[in-house]
């Protein structure tokens, strides 16, 4: 394989953000590009020492992190290529207890050539009868799909499924990444080669983030490392379990869902494929600010606050306050519907905390709740919804629609739009 080819994909990887945002990531794939290229594939002592260099004090019988990150590189390669990337005739690959990349070709294991071709014609020539039978079996295979998916739990969400803002987004011929709020932790090493503490600070939410901190401030230098770890909200799980047999009602629609992280989800994802969002508000990431250009909300000190600039109303959930045992606590569930750039479809099911994110999955379910929703917005294709929610803890009672309005689609995408400034916390 001409090295130029070799180069030129893992030039288009790196460039559609196939890495994340991991620093340790894109250092380990520009490291193993370079040996597997050179023809001399390091062992993993040479690879601890290289891209991790002084982080890690390895001690391979004891120290499982190069296989770790490697695990995970090779994870982050096989999610590209059955997503964004898998019209690439070019494919990287780690197998699997090695450490160096390897070249998988489109025309792996098919036959070529016209004598190949005349072979399989003579193999497979149909018999008059075989066209019969064929036909019967065809259907008998559809009446039994039917009849799975009648009787498939999904297909009591039909209604639902022809609903706003589901309609579009199903019949679209889009796919579509389900996308999950996450947020970055860290490790706190006090002591040689053990971390102490996990932790999370909300001005640092990436690797880079971290890199410019410690740059910062020389006292941490030494001791805030970069675990690669994220942590996810526990409504989310909740949440997915409603949603599915809206999205894939069958196990076919199931393997056509792709599931993402925030952090990792790219502007190429964005313009490629249908996004539903779930997860705290503060936690969209790359989606923030197509989700506020166009609302008439803002953020208010915190993501605990919106406030309505159109009303001049202000809105605070009380879940992210002192926890007070069995008290009953207000929170806010959003939820928005618009079109994305290039005919795709976004879907955004939001809360201030996870009693919101549980609320607004159950009412994106509920036709009831739906066409309330869309008619209230007067039937816009592209609208949002306020609701409140009442709770105990992490659990929801149920919740009241506050707000449902066309969001301003024109600004969406617009560049013209105005820089929008976030909190932190």
């Amino acid at each position: 394989m001409n090295e130029d080819a070799i180069q030129q994909a893992a030039t288009r990887l790196v460039a559609a953000g196939a890495l994340g945002r991991s620093v340790m990531l894109r250092k380990l794939f520009d490291y193993l590009l370079e040996r597997s290229m050179a023809g001399s594939p390091p062992k993993e002592t040479e690879v601890a020492l290289a891209v991790f260099g002084d982080s890690l004090r390895f001690n391979t019988p004891q120290d499982a992190s190069v296989r770790v990150y490697v695990h995970r590189l090779r994870l982050k390669l096989t999610e590209y290529y059955a997503g964004p990337g898998a019209d690439e005739p070019v494919k990287l690959d780690i197998p699997k207890g090695e450490y160096r990349l390897i070249v998988r070709l489109e025309s792996d294991g098919r036959a070529e050539g016209p004598e190949a071709a005349a072979v399989a014609t003579r193999r497979w020539a149909p018999r008059p009868w075989m066209w019969l039978v064929a036909l019967l079996a065809v259907f008998v295979l559809n009446v039994g799909l039917w009849a799975v998916v009648a009787g498939h739990p999904g297909g009591e969400l039909a209604q639902e499924r022809r609903a706003a803002p589901w309609a579009s987004l199903l019949n679209n011929r889009k796919p579509t990444t389900v996308v999950i709020g996450d947020y970055y932790i860290f490790g706190d090493i006090d002591r040689p080669r053990q971390v102490d503490r996990l932790l999370r600070e909300y001005n640092i939410n990436s690797p880079i983030d971290l890199d410019d901190y410690r740059m910062a401030h020389p006292d941490v230098q030494q001791r805030y490392v970069d675990l690669d770890l994220y942590y996810l909200p526990v409504s989310s799980a909740f949440a997915l379990k409603d949603l599915m047999p809206i999205l894939a009602p069958t196990a076919r629609d199931r393997d056509q869902i792709h599931i993402a992280l925030a952090s990792d989800v790219s502007p190429e994802m964005l313009r490629r494929t249908n996004i539903v969002y779930v997860g705290y508000l503060s936690g969209l990431g790359i989606l923030r600010d197509a989700v506020f250009a166009g609302s008439r909300f803002t953020v208010g000190e915190t993501y605990d606050v919106l406030i309505d600039q159109a009303a001049q109303k202000r809105y605070a959930s009380q879940e992210g306050g002192p926890n007070q045992a069995d008290e009953q606590q207000r929170d806010l569930g959003y939820f928005a519907s618009f079109p994305g750039p290039n005919g795709n479809r976004i879907v955004i099911l939001a809360g201030t905390r996870d009693m919101g994110v549980t609320q607004m999955a159950e009412e994106a379910v509920n036709l009831a709740a739906l066409s309330a929703m869309h008619k209230a917005s007067g039937n816009a294709d592209a609208f949002e919804a306020l609701y409140e929610v009442q709770g105990v803890r992490r659990s929801n009672f149920g919740g009241k629609l506050l707000v449902a309005a066309p969001l301003k689609a024109d600004r969406i995408w617009s560049e013209q739009r105005p820089v929008l400034q976030f909190p932190k916390g």
